[in-house]
């Protein structure tokens, strides 16, 4: 792994991909490459591109509008939007940020106030750009990792001037493509449809992905990719980015005239600002590139690698995860302490780990309209608290776990009679509603200090394990009674500060606690959560097939030991679709195993079902959270779903094949592997057979034709020793 600086060229390479930037005039830095690993390229490659000698760049007889560049900027000659727009005290935006100095420095560098990758086996590269009219200063970062071809990219923008500057625009990335012949994939949906699948080729114009709901959301997801034509999952070229961030987002591909792609995402743009005074500075999020030639496979293998070494932390990075049961669709508010334990105890004879007390065990909170914030236990529906309750389940030898809302707040709340001014509002307008709740106001410190003590307060008496850390709705009112008027529009970036300052400090002070991050079901699933909790709820559709299609599209960006995933009761309680108890439970195994039902209820056949599920997961949960994983079918492409995980030592396999609904007179299938050792044999756990390597990726294993819908097929595979 190495940063050089030769021959007017910054090559930033680990072996296997090359990132090369230019200097155009010994300037302006241009992007000159990034994909598979070069020797070298000539500095002058990307003027010639636009038919220029790089040897006779003049900014004013040289319009940068075609050039593909680092840091593009708008007001010096490129009429594209650029990567960063700020406002000087006379009102004008030109900003001609030149070259000044590169550092290559081991590791990287923290970010202040935000998450981010560790820098372990890492080298980073810091340029530095100045604009000699305003004294603006640009720090552009880029890491690379030995482990892993991905490469993380920021910015930091100092002012050195004399008077106070306005950013309007704070990208993190921006790569400039020279053609445009891509298709671009992203991923949306909604509430309980999180994260489909969405591909069409780029036109003419601006495309992309974004929200402006406070939080990366439900709807869209901080990731992007360009697919070159044909590119399926194991074939095909793929440049795709992912941002380390939380709050409202832009992710924008700009195809121009002579159909060049100009690629960026950072902070969401609409209604942010950020004054910078003398003597102070703005870090943009982290955003992280990935190119593959080997297909949407290819791509995820380099961001699971970054996500389970880099990103992930704590004592449960790469540890057993345990066999929770939440009681939330068992009861709903309905529940006092003796159903709680008998629930507890059920699970607990069936080899299952934890016990999760969910929403309805503060305040005076019956129903989902009061409460909020008011971290109290009810003693109406637990006699003994929270520590009560904790110590009959941690008696049993169950861990105990609790669900909290931590930055809401309930109009019918003792918190909320005391503080009025605590939740976000503008003004005397009326607050709008949503759930029942209000927003608490975390770019205060007072709100912060209060929320960490309190939630902190109840995981003491808990003795919690674990926390489901919920987030149920957006913020659709800006307002803070602290901020004034001329720095409202930071207001959003300061919220997500607030949290991940919030977020951190407990997660610190209880260092054994799994955490597990929540957002009415999917809605803030993003790289900047997985830096402060290992896990996160992947979506509140419980439904097995809904499952493979999230799951299936999640695995994009995220790793299995990141997607929460749980068996529920049938009928499914968002679909009402009823599938049997295999298949819950085998794409319930795709992300961290779970239940959320009343096991009390189920009959002695399903129990002892489960009692042998819940030995395998612990017996294979190496494999399923932290092998390596592969998509093999697409339930977006037709009636079938399949994925299997290579454990890291290659000795063994898991394939799962979902079926989604049964066809007459239909013939087996063959389902081909990957990433199996082509000159070993295979032993399948349940029939006993033994495949070649190379014949279960070239010819494929039997996949039975079900006659019943919502079918699936496990293989449990082990390497045979010679």
């Amino acid at each position: 792994m190495s940063i050089r600086f030769e021959n007017g060229v910054f090559h930033l390479t680990n072996g296997r991909v090359s990132y090369m930037i230019s200097l155009a005039g010994g300037k302006y830095p241009l992007h000159l490459y990034w994909g598979k690993k070069l020797r070298r390229v000539e500095d002058d490659l990307t003027m010639r591109l636009a038919g220029r000698d790089a040897n006779d760049f003049n900014l004013h007889e040289t319009p940068l509008d075609r050039l593909p560049q680092e840091c593009p900027t708008f007001g010096m000659g490129d009429m594209r939007e650029g990567m960063l727009h700020i406002r000087q005290e006379d009102g004008t935006t030109a900003l001609d940020l030149q070259f000044v100095s590169h550092e290559v420095m081991k590791g990287k560098p923290v970010l202040p106030g935000l998450p981010s990758a560790r820098g372990e086996m890492a080298e980073t590269l810091i340029l530095t750009l100045k604009d000699p009219e305003n004294g603006i200063r640009v720090d552009l970062l880029y890491t690379i990792w030995e482990d892993t071809d991905t490469i993380a990219r920021s910015a930091r923008i100092y002012n050195e001037g004399k008077e106070a500057v306005t950013l309007e625009k704070a990208l993190s990335v921006c790569v400039d493509f020279t053609e445009a012949d891509y298709h671009l994939l992203t991923l949306s949906g909604g509430w309980a449809r999180e994260r489909a699948m969405e591909l069409r080729p780029l036109v003419q114009g601006d495309q992309g992905t974004s929200t402006v709901r406070g939080a990366s959301s439900v709807q869209t997801s901080p990731f992007m990719a360009l697919l070159s034509p044909g590119t399926d999952e194991n074939r095909g070229q793929v440049y795709a980015m992912a941002l380390c961030y939380s709050g409202s987002f832009q992710g924008i591909v700009q195809v121009d005239q002579f159909r060049a792609a100009r690629m960026m995402m950072g902070i969401q743009p609409f209604d942010f600002s950020w004054r910078i005074d003398p003597g102070t500075d703005f870090q943009t999020p982290e955003a992280y590139l990935t190119w593959s030639d080997q297909g949407l496979n290819g791509m995820s293998q380099q961001f699971h690698q970054l996500v389970r070494e880099h990103i992930v932390s704590g004592p449960y990075a790469k540890t057993h995860r345990p066999i929770l049961i939440n009681n939330w669709e068992a009861t709903y508010f309905d529940f006092n302490e003796d159903k709680l334990v008998d629930i507890a105890d059920c699970a607990r004879k069936r080899g299952i780990d934890l016990f999760v007390l969910d929403d309805g065990w503060f305040g005076h909170r019956d129903q989902d309209n009061s409460s909020l914030g008011d971290w109290k236990d009810d003693m109406r529906k637990l006699p003994g608290g929270l520590r009560g309750l904790s110590e009959k389940i941690h008696g049993s030898g169950m861990k105990f776990g609790l669900w909290v809302e931590p930055e809401m707040i309930s109009p019918d709340s003792e918190l909320y009679r005391a503080h009025p001014d605590w939740c976000i509002h503008a003004g005397d307008r009326t607050r709008i509603e949503c759930r029942h709740q209000l927003v608490l106001d975390m770019t205060r410190a007072d709100v912060r200090q209060y929320v960490t003590e309190s939630i902190s307060q109840a995981l003491e008496r808990g003795q919690v394990d674990y926390v489901k850390w919920d987030m149920n709705r957006n913020i659709n009112m800006v307002g803070s009674a602290l901020l004034p008027a001329d720095r409202m529009k930071e207001f959003h970036h300061r919220y997500i500060l607030g949290v991940y300052e919030v977020m951190r400090a407990i997660t610190e002070r209880f260092p054994r606690v799994l955490f597990e991050s929540c957002a009415g079901g999917g809605g803030r699933f993003d790289l900047g959560m997985m830096c402060l909790m290992p896990q996160a709820w992947t979506s509140d559709d419980t439904d097995a097939w809904m499952r493979c299609r999230i799951q299936y599209a999640t695995s994009l960006v995220f790793p299995p030991c990141c997607m929460g995933a749980h068996v529920s009761a049938v009928p499914n309680h968002q679909t009402g679709r009823s599938t049997p108890l295999a298949t819950r439970a085998a794409v319930a195994m795709g992300g961290t195993y779970g239940y959320e039902l009343d096991i009390r209820k189920l009959p002695e056949e399903e129990l002892q079902e489960i009692e042998k599920l819940n030995q395998r997961v612990h017996a294979w949960q190496d494999v399923l959270l932290y092998g390596s994983f592969y998509r093999l079918q697409s339930p977006y492409q037709g009636n079938e779903s399949a994925w299997m995980s290579v454990s890291q030592d290659g000795k063994r396999a898991v394939v799962t094949h979902v079926f989604a609904q049964s066809q007459p007179n239909a013939r087996s299938d063959l389902l081909k592997l990957t990433g199996l050792d082509p000159a070993a044999d295979y032993r399948e756990e349940i029939s006993g057979k033994t495949y070649g390597g190379d014949a279960l990726m070239q010819y494929g294993i039997p996949v039975d034709a079900p006659w019943n819908d919502y079918k699936a097929q496990q293989f449990w595979l082990e390497r045979v020793d010679r």
